[in-house]
């Protein structure tokens, strides 16, 4: 019993505190981010954030193609995608995402409905509502909730940085019901849950993002040099 209490101490004292806010400034973490009005009820969400080399119009279209049956999720395929792999380049036939359209995920029966994008600003932010009965199974976010339901806005802000570089900060709001369910999932799952996918999904954009950002480089400097010689 005195491991159990030792092992929760160091998670609530070291831990959650770091994975809270993982790669985000303290502002980033605690300050105003947009997207509260859209979850009634809702509490800050862990907030997560990267430097990525390259300009917010270069990093929207990777964000805008997310989903099951398109781009994946930069993450741990086999845990999130089914083995399907994410994408490692921008896919033109799947930059169409509007309010209102529905970004799926991959079940053994095949993609369905999971997240509703609820804003949209392009090369800013982009928000995907989920909103869900504790069995799973998706609910209507114009319908009155139930008495068990968990709802969280998961959100993706683009900030532009000196020097063409961009600011890439995930957070969002998260409620549920029964309350007592709530306090115990958002605070002992949710967090290392969340690091453990979405940290991968930071690693794995700034990588692709920064090598398609050297690659068109390396081809702008060649076209120059064959201009120039000739």
């Amino acid at each position: 019993m005195l491991w159990i209490l030792g092992v929760a101490a160091v998670y609530a004292a070291w831990i959650r505190p770091r994975l809270w806010r993982w790669g985000a400034t303290f502002p980033e973490a605690y300050g105003p981010y947009p997207g509260a009005d859209l979850v009634p009820g809702g509490e800050r969400a862990a907030t997560m954030a990267v430097t990525i080399g390259a300009p917010p119009a270069h990093v929207w279209p990777w964000l805008v193609q997310m989903g099951g049956d398109r781009g994946g999720w930069y993450s741990w395929d086999r845990l999130d995608n089914r083995g399907h792999r994410s994408a490692t380049r921008i896919h033109p036939e799947w930059q169409d995402l509007s309010v209102g359209d529905y970004v799926k995920y991959q079940r053994a029966s095949g993609p369905m409905n999971a997240w509703q994008v609820a804003a949209l600003q392009a090369h800013r932010f982009l928000a995907l509502r989920g909103l869900f009965d504790l069995r799973g199974r998706l609910l209507d976010p114009n319908s009155p909730r139930p008495s068990a339901y968990v709802e969280g806005l998961w959100g993706f802000q683009l900030k532009p940085l000196p020097g063409g570089g961009t600011r890439l900060v995930i957070s969002g709001y998260q409620t549920m019901r029964p309350p007592w369910v709530g306090r115990f999932v958002f605070y002992w799952v949710y967090v290392p849950v969340t690091w453990i996918m979405q940290a991968r999904m930071l690693k794995v954009l700034k990588r692709n993002i920064e090598r398609e950002e050297q690659k068109a480089r390396t081809s702008s400097q060649r076209t120059t040099t064959t201009v120039q010689g000739a």
